[in-house]
């Protein structure tokens, strides 16, 4: 993908903001910079999802909610229930984090019923947050492949939650060659500034998702 205007690149950003401290100002603050800078989506925690939807109502910037954050641990009936009171309470999109352990333990079954519930509860786009840090290649791929399978339109890296490795050039690569054309990509951990992000997108990512996305714009020349 290329990226020849500031604007193209700030339509591709997911401004995020999922601190488990962060305040009613700063997700105004969030809000308000998703307007001004063109930003896509507004992430943020459920609790926050009805403020972020007053806020950004008429506008054209998307709320996001993360479903199962940081851990993925959640049973995938809560999971489903987390997305639903999301969706309802104005989120236009999910990022969920995929059962990790299941992963790990071989438990295909269970990754994509846990998937596959939060697609069918949500009703609205869902991207699977990989948590690649923990994975062998061949489970992100397989977790690629099942994300497809159970209905997500995007794969996405990681949460970098708790120091954990955020995304890296080569995992947005090899999650491109997996999904092909026909799923997003989104490179999220540790991606905070302009070479970072552009580097993603020359590797196969659509979608940026970052706290920093003001600096990153501030950044284009």
């Amino acid at each position: 993908m290329n990226v020849e205007t500031r604007e193209e690149l700030a339509s591709l950003i997911d401004h995020t903001n999922v601190r488990a401290d962060a305040t009613e100002n700063d997700i105004e603050r969030l809000c308000r910079e998703a307007v001004s800078y063109g930003f896509r989506c507004a992430v943020v925690t459920p609790t926050n999802v009805r403020l972020a939807a007053e806020l950004l109502e008429g506008t054209d910037v998307t709320v996001c909610s993360v479903v199962g954050f940081p851990a993925g641990v959640s049973t995938p009936r809560v999971k489903a229930l987390e997305a639903s009171e999301a969706v309802e309470n104005g989120a236009g999109e999910v990022d969920m984090v995929m059962n990790i352990g299941a992963m790990k333990s071989g438990n295909r079954e269970l990754v994509y019923r846990d998937i596959s519930g939060v697609v069918d509860a949500a009703g609205v786009p869902v991207k699977v947050i990989l948590e690649t840090a923990y994975l062998t290649d061949k489970e992100k791929v397989e977790a690629c492949l099942i994300s497809k399978d159970a209905g997500a339109v995007f794969v996405k890296t990681s949460t970098a939650y708790g120091g954990l490795a955020g995304a890296t050039v080569e995992d947005v690569m090899l999650m491109r060659k997996t999904v092909g054309d026909e799923m997003g990509v989104k490179a999220s951990g540790g991606i905070r500034d302009l070479e970072t992000a552009l580097a993603m997108i020359d590797a196969g990512a659509d979608r940026i998702g970052t706290s920093t996305g003001v600096q990153i714009i501030e950044g284009w020349r």
